[in-house]
This record gives C-alpha cells, structure tokens and sequence, in this order.
C-alpha cells in the first residue's frame, strides 16, 4: 500500500499554536518504527503545478498566497500565519492527494499522510486550509476519466463547506459529511448529504447516524472513488471536535467503512483530515491507527 508524504508538510509555527504541524512527521515515524509500512511505501512528493491549482483556485488568490499579500482579515480567516514556506506546504499537500488518488484507482487503497483541506474556498481560505486538495484532485480525475464518479465521504468533526461549495452541482460528485451540527464553521454550505450530530455525541449514538446515512448513500451514488476524510478530532479529549468517541470508537469506524468500500469493490483515497488533541502526539497516534486499518484491509481489496 503506498502511502504520499512530504518533509514540507511541516511548516514552523509561533509557540502555542492550536494545529499540531508535528502530527504528519510523528504520524510517519510511528508507522515505520511499528512495522506498519516499509520505507519503499512512502512515496515523497513535490509541489502541485500551479495549472492544478488553477483548476480549482482563484488565480489572485494563488498569487497572494505565493508572495504573503493576504491582508489582516484573511489571516484570521485562515489560522495560519504568512511564510514563504506556505504556499510550498500547502501546494505539496495538494500534490499528495492527487497521488494518492490515481494510486488508490490502481491498487485499491493509497494513503496520503495529511490532505483533507475541506474548509479551503475558492477565492480564500479558512480553518487552516489554504487549498482545497480533495477538489484540486478530483478535477484533475476529471479531465483524465471525464465520466468518473467520485464520493468524499467526510468523517472529519467539522462540515466541509470549502469541498461543498467548490464540487456542488457536478452530478459527478457526491459529498457527504457527517459533523456537529453547532460548531465551526458557523457558515455551512449544503452538501450532498449532511448529517449533523448533537455536541458531544456518543460513540454508539456517532456510529450509528454513520453507518446507516453513509450505506444508503453509497448504495445510490455507485462510486467509482471514494476520497475519505477521516478526521481525528472526533476523539473526547480534542480542543475543537466536540464529539466523545474513544479511541475504539473511532478504529471500530475505521475498520467498518474500510471494509465497505472494499466490500462494494469501490477504490478509496485515504485522507488525514483534523485533529487537535489535548496530549500533544496524540492526534498523531489516531492517524496512524487509521493508516494501520487501511494497510491490513488493503490486501483484502486486492484478494477479492
């Protein structure tokens, strides 16, 4: 199983700030010094060409993002502060994804080791997402296979408004996002199919709205993709998910939507999404349980 990831995925940021830029390298460690993958399964990857980011992006907003010229609103917005390593760290991340979508069309399932950067809109920013990879790929897919049906399925804690707003309306894009209902972002924009959950959901009550609203969904659509948001940030011990899984919560949905996809013969794109634990590598610990069920499930895909 081949896993995309980049050492420009780490970007400095002032002390004491919220988005744990060390989860990417800490993530990639544990998976090799468990066992988990090799090091011939981490591919490294460059930045994006900038016609990709242009399919999506616009060009104004690419350029600011490239020369630091956002002004002081946008920077709020965003969450991050300006560097020249931005627009390479975000431009990568977008990379990553492409690949591991064309991987896992191949293979069955492919892993980026970060990605799912759904709050980034098409002229701006939000939510510590600077592009919006998972619309970059899929656009990308799209002038390849122009017929390809491609589902984001979205388990990140917060709604992916950036992916919604920029996909909806293709007929050949379903998303789905299941995510608290009152939390970030305040400005929701409809997707495919929403499900919202109360504020500090239950891992069986959680569980429950997923596995039924997604099974329906992925019954009707029939995808020849899926990209997966898995998010970490459902855990009970996160600063910002308002959700109460445990840790078995969230492998048990890791392991039963993994299965899914590969029991309907459906590819799927694994995805990081977010993830602000309390315990500092923590949210690292939960991503890489996520890689460790999509390596064992991936031999299944291919047996079938």
């Amino acid at each position: 199983m081949r896993c995309f990831y980049s050492q420009d995925f780490e970007l400095k940021l002032p002390s004491g700030h919220p988005f744990p830029m060390e989860k990417f390298r800490i993530s990639k460690d544990m998976l090799l010094d468990g066992g988990i993958l090799k090091p011939e399964e981490i591919i490294e990857v460059k930045v994006a060409d900038g016609h990709l980011l242009k399919s999506v992006h616009e060009t104004d907003y690419i350029d600011r993002i490239y020369s630091g010229l956002l002004d002081r609103k946008e920077q709020i917005q965003l969450g991050l502060p300006l560097s020249p390593q931005l627009y390479t760290r975000s431009a990568t991340e977008v990379e990553a994804t492409r690949q591991t979508c064309h991987a896992a069309l191949t293979e069955g399932v492919a892993v980026c080791l970060a990605g799912g950067t759904h709050h980034a809109f098409r002229e701006h920013g939000e939510g510590y997402c600077v592009f919006n990879d998972v619309a970059v790929a899929i656009r990308d897919l799209q002038a390849k296979q122009p017929g390809i049906k491609v589902m984001v399925v979205d388990t990140d804690a917060h709604q992916g408004n950036g992916t919604a707003a920029i996909l909806g309306g293709d007929p050949r894009v379903f998303t789905y996002s299941i995510h608290v209902g009152k939390n970030y972002p305040t400005r929701k924009v409809a997707s495919s199919l929403d499900v919202e959950t109360v504020r500090y959901v239950e891992g069986e009550m959680y569980l429950k709205q997923l596995f039924h609203t997604l099974a329906g969904a992925l019954d009707s659509f029939a995808p020849d993709l899926v990209i997966w948001i898995a998010g970490a940030d459902n855990h009970r011990n996160d600063r910002f998910g308002q959700m109460h899984l445990s840790v078995k919560d969230l492998q048990r949905r890791d392991d039963v939507l993994l299965r899914a996809f590969i029991r309907n013969h459906v590819p799927v794109a694994v995805l990081y999404g977010g993830g602000y634990n309390r315990q500092a590598e923590f949210t690292a610990k939960i991503h890489r349980n996520t890689v460790a069920t999509a390596k064992k499930l991936a031999a299944t895909y291919r047996g079938l």
